[in-house]
């Protein structure tokens, strides 16, 4: 009989907490040791509803033996736990955003190279069909050569320590470009360069304090531009939580995706009111299960921590762009994705007989 994969859950102060331990209690040979939490109530109360235990340390769960870690806390606690964690179980997943700021995301990533703990981020977005669609038509040239992405991440306020900047680093722009940077740097292996933003407080949710709404303007290293459109904009009412809309123009065409587009409407007098009903795909599902099977094959992860930073830079350039009213800068590593990218791109212009001055 096979060993059972044991997971330890670290806080559930992020919603995705409760989905992330589902999904782990539906996958076979897999089972949750433990929850710790920095709120014995909170981590009481779901050590009950998963059927599993409540430690009152985290030195206390790790004494499991966990083979892996999932980290749900508020944003700016990741680092002390991925600290605390490393080295004592093979591997970490982390929630978005990685960190609040770019020093704790490399402290993260150093904590865990010099362990051997394998990191992962948490960008369920990744498993999305739709938009693994469009990541397969993209990698087969089906749109050519592409010029721009639409983007939009709206989703409704979540209240609670989302809005204290001390503990989630920001507001709506933090919470929601990270998710679709990383999309977007996944589809073409490239950087943002530069971003302009707008930002603004309270456009949604009047005396909020903290930003609802943010427009951002970017450039990728391949040179395609980019807008992303993000708030909490949405009612209570609304189908999902939110929406992640991508729409990217090519030579050869135009494709718009929705990531949360799998719902039906069931209008019934028993309900009263038309209400939506999910059906198909689980994101945190495929994110759970390719964390699961990163552990069981001994695999590298399929996002990784990197990832996590370089979406968090955008993040925190957009909200340097709204202060300073100009646009920033980025620096990045070319990669090999791009070299060849600019090799194709040379060629083509030399068939058509382009010149250079």
């Amino acid at each position: 009989m096979t060993t059972p994969i044991r997971l330890g859950f670290f806080s559930f102060a992020h919603m995705h907490a409760v989905s992330y331990a589902r999904s782990a209690q539906n996958l076979s040979g897999v089972e949750i040791a433990g929850i710790y939490d920095d709120n014995p109530a909170r981590g009481e109360e779901w050590a009950e509803k998963l059927q599993t235990r409540f430690f009152a340390s985290v030195d206390a769960l790790l004494a499991e033996g966990l083979d892996g870690a999932i980290i749900c806390a508020e944003n700016v606690k990741h680092r002390p736990l991925v600290e605390e964690c490393a080295g004592k179980v093979g591997a970490i997943l982390c929630e978005k955003p990685i960190a609040t700021t770019i020093a704790d995301a490399q402290a993260i990533i150093d904590a865990c190279a010099a362990s051997r703990t394998k990191l992962q981020t948490a960008f369920p977005v990744r498993f999305s069909p739709p938009i693994r669609n469009l990541k397969d038509q993209l990698d087969a040239g089906s749109l050519g050569e592409i010029y721009s992405a639409k983007c939009t991440n709206h989703g409704f306020l979540p209240g609670r320590w989302f809005i204290d900047k001390h503990l989630a680093g920001g507001g709506a722009v933090i919470d929601h470009t990270v998710h679709v940077i990383d999309v977007l740097r996944w589809f073409w292996g490239a950087e943002v360069t530069e971003v302009y933003a707008e930002i603004g407080e309270g456009l949604f949710n009047p005396g909020l304090g903290i930003d609802d709404a943010g427009l951002l303007s970017f450039q990728l290293s391949n040179g395609i531009y980019g807008t992303l459109d993000t708030s909490w904009s949405r009612p209570v009412s609304y189908p999902t939580w939110g929406d992640v809309k991508i729409e990217v123009l090519g030579e050869k065409g135009l494709v718009r995706v929705d990531a949360l587009r799998q719902q039906v409407a069931v209008s019934s007098n028993a309900v009263g009111k038309t209400q939506w009903t999910d059906w198909g795909s689980d994101m945190d599902a495929g994110l759970v299960a390719d964390f699961v099977g990163m552990i069981r094959e001994d695999r590298e992860p399929s996002i990784t921590g990197y990832d996590g930073l370089k979406a968090l830079e955008v993040a925190l350039a957009a909200y340097e762009s709204a202060r300073t009213g100009k646009t920033v800068k980025l620096q990045y590593r070319v990669s090999g994705v791009e070299c060849r990218r600019v090799r194709r791109w040379f060629f083509k212009c030399v068939r058509r007989g382009n010149r250079w001055l």
